[in-house]
């Protein structure tokens, strides 16, 4: 599986492009993010929720990847990070978050979410 981020509103995995935001699961499923979980509650979708970040703990993974956007502004909220406070966890800008995850896929358990604006 690989991830690209060739720029501001979009994000390709394995060569099919995504408008919008990502969850790519350690099984490699990928599904859209459900932002408008945070969103509701913060006024942002800049801000994980632990209502959101919980409903992506389906499977077992020994590290999550935070695509935080061109930009950086997607972050997790401390109660978020309570939530896998026992996994390694790593917020980057997308570009960023998209190498470090086709490094680490394939040889960990890796969960990602992908935020593909600012």
């Amino acid at each position: 599986m690989r991830v690209e981020f060739p720029g501001f509103g979009r994000i390709v995995v394995d060569g099919k492009t995504y408008g919008h935001d990502i969850v790519i699961y350690p099984s490699g499923k990928v599904e859209g993010r459900k932002k408008w979980l945070s969103k509701r509650k913060h006024g942002t979708s800049h801000k994980l929720d632990p209502e959101e970040l919980r409903g992506y703990l389906s499977e077992d993974f020994d590290i999550l990847i935070v695509g935080t956007g061109a930009w950086g502004k997607l972050s997790l909220l401390p109660e978020s990070r309570a939530l896998v406070s026992d996994r390694e966890v790593i917020e980057r800008p997308t570009k960023e978050a998209a190498e470090l995850f086709n490094e680490l896929h394939g040889k960990r358990k890796v969960l990602a979410v992908f935020h593909i604006t600012c």
